[in-house]
């Protein structure tokens, strides 16, 4: 897999609508070491849960397996670029 990708104060709403749209499975990784594929609803529910602090994810770390998904969301990460995200 490729490197880690380390979100913060990340927009719920936003991040959400990206990871939709990525090709790949994307893990979310905990403190403890688990993985959860945010591909899955509830696996996202559970896993960001746990890291909202006031509507934003406060700190988490993510793994993609595909490449342009791993660009995608450093693209948000970093200059909020949402691309062809359908935010509501």
């Amino acid at each position: 897999m490729t490197p880690i990708i380390s979100l913060h104060d990340v927009d719920v709403a936003q991040f959400l609508a990206v990871l939709d749209t990525c090709e790949g499975n994307v893990f979310l990784v905990t403190n403890e070491g688990d993985r959860l594929n945010l591909k899955s609803k509830l696996c996202q529910i559970v896993g960001l849960t746990k890291l909202i602090e006031g509507g934003k994810i406060a700190e988490a770390s993510i793994i993609c397996e595909n490449k342009n998904d791993e660009s995608k969301l450093f693209r948000f990460n970093f200059f909020g670029d949402t691309a062809d995200a359908d935010i509501k």
